[in-house]
């Protein structure tokens, strides 16, 4: 998906900024099951948006990093957890565009869900050095949409979702370095920006580091 009209930090902070919440608050309900029984460590979340994934996981002792190209999203999410009272040490918010951020830490788990993008976004490339951080043993988790929204407006925009094979295949990671825990569809029911209801689709693909 391109929109030529904007760079993406313009876009993603006009996405924020336009409205007074873009997302719930609460975190995805994958991630939710997925890691809900994983020992709390370092967890680093790539597109963090407005912060319910990075939050839900500190409340449970994680020490999260949480990355999103937009200040104003990154700010509601800093406000979310202060007025939760979760220690400001125990969250690293970062304002920075991922296709060029980099860190020198490794992590137990890292996390993006649903980094789709209609402007121009090197997805690929910024999943594999997500990879790169994380620590032996850990965790990379990827959500993504299996297909458009039915209220997208971006209906008119050629963008072909990956399946789950073909996430992994995408990402082309060393054989001998990472397992395959989950790789599959499933479906949940959501709720539009206007109340509409539907059952979507998600990619899920859980790996693990050896």
């Amino acid at each position: 998906m391109h929109d030529d009209d904007a760079d993406a930090a313009q876009f993603w902070e006009n996405r924020y900024s336009d409205t007074d919440r873009v997302w719930s608050g609460r975190p995805n309900q994958v991630l939710v099951d997925l890691v809900a029984g994983v020992p709390a460590a370092r967890a680093l979340d790539l597109g963090c948006g407005e912060g319910g994934d990075v939050v839900w996981l500190a409340q449970r002792g994680w020490q999260v990093t949480g990355v999103d190209i937009s200040p104003t999203a990154i700010a509601r999410g800093a406000a979310a957890a202060t007025s939760l009272g979760i220690p400001e040490d125990q969250i690293q918010w970062y304002a920075h565009d991922l296709a060029t951020w980099k860190s020198d830490r490794e992590f137990d788990l890292v996390t993006a869900s649903f980094l789709h993008s209609p402007v121009e976004f090197p997805r690929t490339d910024v999943l594999r050095r997500a990879a790169e951080l994380v620590a032996p043993g850990g965790f990379l988790v990827i959500l993504s949409h299996a297909g458009m929204p039915p209220w997208s407006k971006y209906h008119d925009h050629e963008h072909r979702f990956l399946t789950p094979a073909e996430e992994i295949a995408e990402l082309d990671l060393p054989k001998d370095e990472w397992e395959t825990r989950i790789a599959e569809t499933r479906s949940r029911e959501a709720t539009g920006p206007e109340g509409q209801h539907a059952i979507l689709d998600d990619v899920v693909v859980l790996l693990q580091r050896r």
